[in-house]
Formats: C-alpha cells, sequence, structure tokens
C-alpha cells in the first residue's frame, strides 16, 4: 500500500514494539506498523511511547515525551489496529470516520491497508498533529521511542505468546 510520496522517511520500528507485535498474526503486524507509518510521516519528531498493555499492543505519540501530551495512539488488537485521537472529540471530521462516545477521545478501526486511504484519515492525523502540546523550544528527545509499560499479565490472542 503506497503512503505519501514526498513524506520523509521513517524511521524503523524498535526491536521491542517488534517484538510486543510478535504475539499477533502477521496481518496485525503489518496493519499496526502501516499505521505507524502514517503518523511518522505526519509527525516524525514525535517521542514514541510503547505499551505492552493488558489486552494490546500500544504506541503513544507526544512531542514532549510525556503520557499526558500524547496526540495520537496506536492500539493493536487480535482482528484489528485502533488509530486513536487523544482528542478526537474536538475534530473536524467531514468524513464521519471518528467512531466512540467518550468525552475526549476517538478511533478510526483499521481491518484492512485501505482503509488508510480512506478520504479523511491522514487529514485528521494531520489535525491532530497541528493540535499538538509542544515544548518550548528545542524539541528535546525528538524522534525517540520509550518503553513505558510493560504488563506482567497479557490477554493475547489464542496460541501465542504471553496468554
Amino acid at each position: 500500500m503506497p503512503l505519501s510520496a514526498g513524506k520523509p522517511k521513517v524511521s524503523p520500528p524498535s526491536a521491542d514494539y517488534l517484538k510486543f507485535l510478535s504475539a499477533y498474526e502477521p496481518r496485525i503486524t503489518r496493519l499496526a506498523l502501516l499505521v505507524r507509518t502514517l503518523v511518522l510521516e505526519e509527525a516524525p519528531q514525535a517521542v514514541e511511547l510503547l505499551y505492552d498493555a493488558y489486552n494490546a499492543v500500544a504506541a503513544g505519540y507526544s512531542f514532549t515525551g510525556r503520557p499526558g501530551d500524547a496526540f495520537i495512539h496506536i492500539a493493536a488488537y487480535s482482528q484489528w489496529v485502533n488509530l486513536g485521537f487523544q482528542r478526537g472529540s474536538e475534530l473536524e471530521d467531514p468524513h464521519h470516520l471518528l467512531q466512540g462516545g467518550g468525552r475526549w477521545i476517538r478511533h478510526i478501526r483499521i481491518a484492512d491497508p485501505a482503509d488508510l486511504n480512506r478520504p479523511g484519515v491522514r487529514a485528521l492525523v494531520k489535525a491532530a498533529v497541528e493540535r499538538a502540546k509542544r515544548p518550548e523550544g528545542e524539541l528535546e528527545g525528538s524522534g525517540k521511542r520509550v518503553v513505558r509499560t510493560v504488563y506482567p499479565k497479557r490477554r493475547r490472542p489464542a496460541g501465542s505468546s504471553g496468554n
């Protein structure tokens, strides 16, 4: 699936992220990495915060490195990947892509690579990046990856490690 031509080259995922994603079938790993590429094409200086959580492998993106300043997250589940927006309820969504009914967070379910090419997906990512909190002055730690949490107990897809 072609992502945008002319975008900056995205750094490869960390060994930790790939290890966390290995619990899923290759289709889910590929989807998560495609979503990651889209996000980092629009926010190449974001700090990637990795979570090997109870029921999902997740990555949050923040320009400050603080989880509370994350503007987008990616969550891999056994059947799909969610592209989440921390302040999604505030984003304009003319294509009605965003799901969720909470006060702030909205997401787009990505079940197939073609879902990333739907009209409005990249525009929502760009809008979230534009609204993201940035540190004053130079971006410290920009582009780095940090493993934030590894849960000892996990619920994973059947037949994979960590059950």
